[in-house]
């Protein structure tokens, strides 16, 4: 459908008398929008996203039969007698073992990181990285991972060590604090090392975003812009960092194929985030995640170790060859409460949203927007499907909730 066929069909829904929201009529505005795709993109759109509802299965499943094959086969075990060959100190033997175990386990889950990250995106046009770079990525990634996890991994058998009865409380205090302090350092630290910001030279976009935060009191006096196009086709934005790490970031996918409107609609939507404290709610909600999933583990870990673990070669809590059982268990723990997850996330995205659309007042740049990002996302799932497997309101909902917003406006955008 062509754009001149899209603004008539949106015309048609204006009021003809002046009359205001009354003679508005919001369906067929995001009809008109949602007509934009063609049936063999919104198959395809419903194609890539269809099949990451099975990816939350098997993803969690592949990553739990690793868990138990180290367990099974004893290779975990072998591993902590490695370690204790090597040194008699429990840190150090502890950090040894971690090592051997972020290898490990990166190299068994290899093929589903392959097929998700590299083959999957290729297969829907999605990403633009050869296998050579991409690879090159996930050894970074890897060194990253082993100097983030070894020291949490120490800690945590430290706590439990220490508090052999209240483990499970004061592990999950630990795992709140390393989310904690990742929000704070990522931004500065480890965003950069995959991919370079820079600030964003058009004044066009950059002063009306700029002009946005300092209004809504986010300190940010730059717009950078993330050469992301190295990896992806997607569109994205952010406002990461806390405690004066903030920056405010879109990537130059969104900054090359859109319009100013629609930048200053996702760039809006981005700095409500912010603003509505969302990093630290997500912080409150993942800290009560983990405190359950430290009381499951708490109550189950000897039960499954006690019934099945008789020929792992883990001696119990304190030992770091137990690793794989508590990530197996917390796993089921974590596909359990997917849905839980999900809605909370959804929640602060559709206040984001509502937010993003009273600060850009950009109703049709949103619309068009949330239409580019059906590249991935299925425009239209059932209730059923957006309350077990999106993490984000649905496109339909998104594009009518903007044309709702119009609707209420229409005597102050004309």
């Amino acid at each position: 459908m062509t754009r001149r066929l899209l603004l008539l069909l949106i015309l048609l829904a204006l009021p003809a008398d002046g009359a205001g929201q009354q003679a508005f009529d919001v369906g067929a505005a995001t009809e008109a929008y949602l007509a934009q795709l063609t049936p063999e993109e919104r198959a395809r759109s419903d194609a890539y996203y269809e099949g990451g509802y099975w990816l939350l299965l098997w993803v969690p499943l592949y990553t739990g039969v690793a868990m138990w094959l180290m367990l099974r086969l004893g290779w975990s075990a072998r591993m902590r007698d490695l370690a204790e060959r090597i040194t008699r100190k429990a840190p150090l033997r502890c950090a040894l073992y971690a090592a051997q175990f972020v290898l490990l386990t990166s190299v068994m889950l290899l093929p589903l990181t392959w097929y998700t990250g590299f083959f999957r995106e290729h297969q829907y046009d999605l990403a633009t990285q050869t296998f050579g770079p991409w690879l090159g990525e996930q050894l970074l990634g890897l060194v990253v991972t082993l100097v983030v996890a070894t020291p949490l991994i120490v800690l945590l058998y430290r706590v439990f060590r220490t508090a052999p009865r209240t483990w499970w409380l004061w592990g999950s205090g630990v795992g709140v604090a390393f989310l904690f302090f990742g929000m704070l350092l990522a931004p500065v630290f480890v965003f950069p090392l995959f991919n370079t910001y820079e600030p964003v030279e058009r004044p066009e976009v950059r002063d009306p975003v700029l002009a946005m935060a300092r209004a809504n009191g986010v300190p940010a006096d730059n717009v950078y812009v993330v050469d992301a196009s190295r990896q992806t086709t997607r569109i994205s934005a952010n406002v990461s960092g806390i405690l004066g790490t903030t920056r405010v970031s879109l990537n130059d996918n969104l900054l090359s194929r859109t319009s100013v409107p629609e930048i200053e609609a996702v760039m809006a939507h981005e700095l409500g985030h912010y603003v509505l404290h969302h990093g630290y709610e997500a912080l409150l909600f993942n800290g009560l995640l983990l405190l359950g999933g430290f009381g499951f583990l708490g109550y189950a870990y000897d039960r499954v170790l006690t019934q099945w673990g008789s020929g792992w070669g883990v001696r119990g809590i304190t030992d770091p060859a137990g690793l794989p059982l508590l990530l197996l268990l917390y796993t089921a723990y974590s596909f359990a409460l997917g849905p839980v997850a999900n809605t909370f996330i959804r929640t602060n995205e559709a206040e984001a949203d509502i937010f993003g659309l009273n600060t850009a007042r950009e109703p049709d740049g949103w619309a068009q927007v949330v239409v580019r990002l059906s590249e991935y996302r299925k425009l239209d799932p059932t209730p059923l499907e957006e309350f077990l497997f999106y993490d984000h309101p649905s496109g339909r909902s998104r594009i009518e909730m903007g044309m709702r917003w119009k609707a209420e406006h229409l005597d102050e955008l004309h």
